[in-house]
């Protein structure tokens, strides 16, 4: 195998990864990888590793960013079930409405 792209070292457990432009890159570790092939944050600057968040061609970490970065992604929400009323409650367990103070089904006292 081919020496790292990113670092230059020659490691026998190297492995490549070819990219959607049909380049093909050899890296010794998934560090030197991110490194080379991950898009950079156009706010925070930070690495993209994950889905992060396109907005008209612009790459950025979240939907914080991609705001920030001249009110772009208004519409994008970084929470996976997130209420369409902007809340952030927890995926079924309760976690939310603990710290709002609001009870959940199995607190709930009718009597």
């Amino acid at each position: 195998m081919r020496a790292c792209d990113t670092c230059g070292n020659d490691y026998w457990m190297s492995f490549e990864i070819r990219v959607v432009s049909g380049e093909t890159y050899t890296f010794d570790s998934f560090e030197c990888a991110v490194q080379k092939l991950a898009p950079r944050c156009e706010h925070c600057d930070c690495r993209v590793i994950g889905h992060g968040v396109e907005v008209s061609g612009r790459f950025f970490c979240c939907a914080h960013c991609a705001r920030q970065a001249g009110g772009m992604g208004r519409e994008i929400r970084d929470a996976v079930g997130a209420h369409p009323d902007g809340s952030a409650a927890g995926a079924g367990d309760g976690a939310h409405r603990r710290r709002v103070g609001q009870a959940t089904a199995g607190e709930r006292s009718d009597g």
